[in-house]
């Protein structure tokens, strides 16, 4: 009897268009899951790319990124820079384009890159910056000072835009003078201070003061001391605030530079004054690397080693110079192959 029901069922309209409906609502389902999904990745892959603050870019057909040497011929079709750049993971900075070689060689023998010979610079035409490539990563020279790095640091993030480079990290590594600290320490920025001693950046924009946060995110931080340090290494290295000022000399209150009109007494009140909103280390980058890149929204880092404490004088020991210099190589390189794990 169930077996006839069934088949006279079966004979009823109705239910057959139930039935349809059911298998196509079934099939819509899998669909709908499968665009979904798309969509969510593609959402994810969108919100890894950076976004730039410049709407007038979007009304631009080319974009010559003058100081580096490189061309978008077409910013709507950019697979040309996706194909050289687009592998691009992290943006490595400092000052010489000599420092910058160094860290590629170091990187090129810490990956085991077997290629002997020197990497080529990718922004010889320009005359300005050099930039080395060694797989995922970038090393750029940018000069002395927030002003030539600001200029190279637009181009980069611009160029890492256009090759659509997933969730990249930007790095800078150089040189400072401590305070209170040893010689020779490793210090991660956390907060980034001016030369007025305030936790911001500070810049002229139309003829106005415009002043933006200076801080680096706390997850790169912790990732940085997390990955980079060792017990065995025989030097320290710590996360704390660093100052970022307009001038090497009085604006770090030197005594040692061509003009010098305060007391020996006046420096030291300023540096102890440092010391106390928990800066210990003074260079001349951080404030407006920090700036930039937290308004980009873009993950960043600043890595410096001490080459002398300055509460103890201004004159660097040029025997451990070259010593010193390679330790923020150390740090960063396990940063890396940290990350590069995952």
């Amino acid at each position: 009897m169930a077996y006839q029901h069934f088949k006279f069922s079966l004979r009823k309209p109705e239910i057959l268009k139930n039935w349809w409906c059911m298998f196509t609502f079934f099939l819509d389902c899998i669909f709908l899951s499968y665009a979904s999904s798309r969509h969510v990745q593609l959402l994810r892959t969108m919100s890894q790319i950076i976004q730039l603050k410049n709407h007038h870019l979007d009304g631009m057909s080319t974009d010559f990124l003058y100081h580096l040497a490189i061309n978008v011929a077409d910013t709507k079709d950019t697979s040309n820079i996706q194909s050289q750049f687009g592998d691009v993971r992290f943006i490595l900075t400092g000052g010489t384009s000599i420092r910058m070689l160094e860290l590629a060689k170091y990187l090129r023998k810490l990956f085991g890159v077997e290629d002997t010979s020197d990497p080529v610079d990718l922004c010889e035409k320009g005359h300005r910056y050099a930039m080395y490539k060694v797989g995922p990563v970038i090393c750029v020279s940018h000069g002395v000072g927030s002003s030539t790095f600001s200029v190279v640091l637009h181009e980069l993030l611009k160029l890492v835009h256009y090759a659509k480079c997933k969730d990249p990290v930007f790095l800078r590594i150089g040189t400072c003078g401590g305070i209170g600290v040893a010689p020779g320490t490793v210090v991660v920025t956390k907060n980034a201070f001016n030369g007025l001693l305030r936790n911001e950046h500070e810049i002229a924009i139309l003829g106005e003061r415009v002043v933006r946060p200076a801080q680096f995110p706390e997850s790169v931080i912790k990732e940085i001391l997390a990955y980079g340090a060792r017990a065995d290494d025989g030097f320290q290295i710590i996360s704390a605030n660093t100052m970022g000022t307009d001038c090497f000399y009085e604006g770090q209150g030197r005594t040692d530079g061509a003009i010098c009109e305060y007391s020996a007494e006046d420096k030291m009140k300023f540096l102890q004054k440092c010391h106390n909103l928990g800066i210990r280390n003074i260079e001349m980058e951080a404030s407006m690397f920090a700036s930039v890149t937290q308004k980009i929204g873009v993950k960043a880092g600043d890595i410096c080693v001490t080459l002398l404490n300055r509460l103890d004088g201004d004159q660097v020991d040029s025997e451990k110079k070259e010593e010193y210099e390679h330790r923020p190589f150390l740090v960063l390189g396990r940063y890396i192959q940290e990350l590069l794990k995952k």
